[in-house]
């Protein structure tokens, strides 16, 4: 009688789950919530519905985790995952390609003729009159050799667990982790001594939202690489099934990639000759 019940295939049919609709009522009340505190309102609905969606997550994701663990995960599966895993970070790579749009759009026609307002702006050079831009081979420069070396420790952390090497797993997971908390912790002393705003000029507008979204990305990609030692410490992966932190490591790569290029164009290439700090 078990063999009866017993899958005819290697899909795996999920069981039925509120998250759908959990987390979009929860995207919902943090939209409305976004709306009315930019108008001067309370920002305690957006707060909810930030929460709302953090537990969406947390709880959508520890679904996932066991199935994983429960054997629902057969190679057809995985394979899937990989494909939408893949087609997140292309996602991901198209929204930072809008930011670097802004930025080159800007700072290689920052005189254009049919551009009135913004030669007004920025006077028409690059970096705009006024702006004190930082020097890229000072805390840039070490954020940079930061985060390409936790791209070096999460390959070591994959190696280690595709050869059997726990120990090594867990070692270099960790080094990853506080990597990406001391880059994010340079980060922001780094903003903390920003000699231009966010507001009020076409420079910090398109800095701090090229280089902020990064940011945001290593934070969430430190966390995904935290649960991961989490689930290290706890025995979850094996030679053969470990998704779970193949997909940490290749978004964790993509950051590094997304940071080289915001380094080498906006630091280096689009910053001019920096003043002395």
């Amino acid at each position: 009688m078990a063999d009866a019940h017993a899958p005819k295939h290697d899909y795996h049919l999920v069981d039925p789950s509120a998250w759908p609709v959990i987390g979009s009522v929860a995207v919902f009340v943090t939209a409305v919530g976004a709306i009315y505190y930019m108008h001067g309102s309370s920002p305690w609905a957006m707060i909810i519905g930030f929460v709302g969606i953090a537990y969406t997550m947390i709880g959508w994701w520890r679904d996932v985790i066991i199935e994983a663990q429960r054997g629902d995960h057969k190679p057809v599966v995985q394979l899937h995952l990989r494909y939408g895993m893949i087609m997140f970070i292309a996602s991901e790579v198209m929204f930072f390609v809008a930011w670097f749009w802004a930025y080159f759009d800007a700072s290689l026609f920052p005189g254009n003729d049919i551009m009135f307002a913004r030669a007004a702006a920025t006077g028409g050079v690059w970096p705009p009159v006024g702006i004190e831009t930082f020097d890229p081979w000072h805390l840039p420069f070490i954020n940079t050799l930061i985060l390409l070396t936790s791209g070096t420790t999460a390959t070591w952390a994959h190696h280690a667990l595709q050869h059997g090497d726990r120990k090594g797993l867990k070692q270099g997971l960790l080094l990853t982790v506080i990597l990406g908390v001391l880059f994010t912790c340079l980060q922001a002393y780094e903003y903390s001594h920003a000699a231009f705003g966010f507001s009020g000029n076409i420079y910090g507008a398109t800095f701090f939202m090229a280089t902020g979204f990064h940011g945001f990305h290593v934070i969430i990609g430190t966390i995904f690489l935290a649960v991961c030692l989490g689930r290290a410490m706890s025995g979850h992966f094996t030679e053969k099934h470990h998704f779970g932190f193949e997909a940490a490591a290749w978004y964790w790569h993509f950051v590094d990639v997304v940071w080289l290029f915001l380094f080498v164009s906006i630091y280096v290439v689009g910053a001019g000759t920096p003043a002395a700090h």
